[in-house]
């Protein structure tokens, strides 16, 4: 089995620090870029499993380039270069204390919340009568705070932002209008694949005063989508829809009794378990981008990634 990168520990030219997240690992270059690293470590529940996932951090860093230069017309986006399968290289932003979620039906969290009687996210109310995978009328924003580490992050209301002062209100707006944008866009490159974005996050920080897009979009770490093929046929009869998402990951972990609470253990990741979900991701790259997934070498992957980024960092100074 090809090696997983579970943890990066370079020391790059210009290297002011390093910010481990769940996922990406963030070096500080200079005070004025960062270099975010998309290792192969895979989290749910918001906990990091024990294992990683070989390949899952690239399929993620080069979903992440395709869409954001396919939105960069819509809003600024901070990266500027992918010197590694594994890489992207982009402006240091300050980010905004709120992740915007934007939900086009009602499914996964938002569904087991109304199943279990509630009528109401983020301060938006939900009618009765609706059911599992509908399509709502218009997509919902759904904001939530940037948990610190270890901790879950919590729905907020748009009022609740705005009168916290965690967001000023023009600025708030400006992150609607961005998200929903981001959301058609997305929604019709879905739809030239086969697919439904059914929901996803996005993230914004500022840099030299203007708003910029950052982190991922449209992974399948931050977003779930729906095959359009048969979606309706599905619906009416009550059934399932075919997912392209990580939550087959969260399904196979709530099915072995794990879903992050005091108490519960993570099931044995058995290499089987790990090559399935690999190939999966595999797989969700090549129906989202309608492009055949290159592995990168991965011998010894942290020595090819500090050579393509040391050789871009050399590029940059002549």
């Amino acid at each position: 089995m090809a090696k997983a990168i579970t943890r990066t520990d370079f020391n790059f030219p210009g290297q002011k620090g390093v910010y481990r997240g769940k996922v990406r690992d963030v070096y500080n270059i200079d005070d004025r870029y960062l270099l975010m690293v998309a290792t192969d470590r895979i989290s749910a529940f918001d906990v990091v499993l024990p294992e990683g996932i070989p390949y899952k951090g690239q399929v993620l860093n080069q979903i992440a380039s395709m869409f954001l230069e396919e939105v960069s017309d819509i809003v600024p986006v901070w990266n500027i270069a992918s010197p590694d399968p594994n890489v992207t290289v982009g402006v240091r932003c300050e980010p905004y204390p709120v992740e915007m979620i934007v939900r086009g039906y009602l499914t996964g969290s938002s569904w087991r919340l109304y199943r279990s009687g509630g009528r109401e996210i983020c301060g938006i109310p939900l009618k009765e009568g609706l059911r599992e995978h509908q399509k709502f009328e218009r997509p919902l924003i759904t904001p939530t705070t940037k948990a610190e580490h270890g901790m879950h992050d919590q729905d907020i209301s748009a009022e609740e932002i705005i009168r916290s002062g965690l967001v000023a209100e023009e600025e708030y707006r400006m992150l609607e209008d961005y998200s929903m944008k981001l959301f058609m866009r997305g929604t019709e490159i879905a739809a030239r694949q086969g697919l439904i974005l059914v929901d996803t996050k996005y993230e914004f920080g500022r840099h030299d005063g203007k708003v910029f897009l950052i982190d991922e979009i449209h992974t399948p770490d931050s977003s779930r989508y729906f095959y359009s093929d048969g979606y309706e046929e599905r619906f009416a009869r009550g059934e399932q829809q075919r997912q392209l998402s990580k939550e087959f990951v969260r399904e196979w972990l709530m099915a072995n009794g794990f879903q992050g609470r005091e108490g519960e253990k993570v099931p044995e990741m058995t290499p089987d378990i790990v090559n399935e979900i690999s190939e999966r991701y595999i797989e969700l790259f090549e129906k989202i981008t309608g492009r055949e997934f290159v592995r990168a070498e991965t011998e010894d992957p942290l020595a090819r990634i500090e050579d393509n980024v040391n050789s871009y960092l050399d590029k940059q100074k002549q």
